[in-house]
């Protein structure tokens, strides 16, 4: 039987391909009906984790954290709409986001997931849990600016590339150095960055771009984050490369505010701890055990 028929720009939830993890488990790259690309790595019945990307990037960017994630944990990696290979939509709304996410998570008929966001992918996690509580058991903030006023002066290139008036004028004629060199600056060294998510970040359009950027920044105008997460009740993480070039190190002290915290500070580590520290990012992603999960926690104690 044909499914029903999606809204324009949509794949079909039964679109499935299987393939070899390099590890040996099962590895699903699918695309769901909510308008985004998944791919499900590890034991299928083990505690569930979901990494959720940052603006103008994809699910690639936490590549070289799912191995050691996926010996133990069923691992979710997804392409925000417009980002990666899943299709541009009109609004990308934070609230909005998070309500794609959480349709995903009812069809897989997941809950007391750990929820991890990279960047504004942590706006997203928390509008998720402040959204459907019932679905998460733990929130991960990688490099999540809390307030606007933390922001630092961005990188050149940053600038030249994000905003009018060259950024209109920019973005048709990135090339693959171009894009190495923007995601590298937002890094306190050198940094490898995978192939996969420089064909994924050239797909993305002007336009999503901006449009993603102009609702991360409404919602984080509305309430900062540390308040947000105040309110909620699941145990949190926050990890901050100590030499982040994008946001004020010193402002993940605002989270210590939060109950239920836990600061992390990776020092000579910047914007991109899933790519500049993989080790020491999925560690601490392990350690944090979701309520009703039933697999110890892992990783360095506090």
């Amino acid at each position: 039987m044909r499914p029903e028929p999606l809204e324009r720009g949509h794949s079909y939830k039964t679109r499935v391909r299987h393939r070899a993890h390099p590890c040996g488990m099962s590895q699903y790259d699918a695309r769901f009906p909510h308008g985004m690309h998944v791919v499900d790595d590890g034991p299928p019945q083990a505690p569930p984790v979901l990494l959720i990307h940052g603006s103008g990037a994809s699910g690639a960017s936490w590549n070289r954290v799912v191995p050691a994630l996926a010996e133990q944990r069923r691992v979710l990696r997804v392409d925000l709409p417009g980002c990666g290979k899943s299709p541009p939509t009109p609004s990308y709304d934070v609230p909005l986001q998070a309500g794609r996410l959480a349709a995903l998570l009812d069809d897989l008929g997941l809950r007391s997931v750990t929820v991890a966001g990279h960047s504004s992918g942590g706006y997203v996690a928390t509008a998720l849990a402040e959204r459907r509580p019932d679905l998460v058991g733990a929130l991960a903030l990688v490099s999540t600016g809390p307030n606007p006023d933390a922001l630092l002066p961005q990188p050149m290139i940053l600038r030249l590339l994000l905003a009018p008036p060259f950024g209109p004028l920019l973005w048709p004629r990135r090339t693959d150095a171009m894009l190495r060199k923007a995601i590298a600056a937002t890094a306190a060294g050198p940094v490898e960055v995978p192939a996969e998510m420089i064909d994924d970040v050239r797909g993305i359009s002007y336009r999503s771009f901006r449009t993603v950027a102009r609702g991360n920044t409404a919602y984080l105008a509305e309430r900062g984050v540390p308040e947000r997460l105040a309110a909620l009740t699941v145990p949190v993480l926050v990890l901050f490369g100590a030499a982040d070039p994008r946001w004020d190190p010193s402002s993940a002290h605002r989270y210590e505010a939060v109950p239920n915290a836990r600061l992390e500070l990776l020092p000579g580590v910047g914007h991109l701890p899933p790519l500049e520290a993989p080790g020491p990012t999925g560690e601490l992603l392990l350690g944090l055990t979701a309520r009703g999960a039933d697999l110890p926690a892992a990783g360095p104690e506090t």
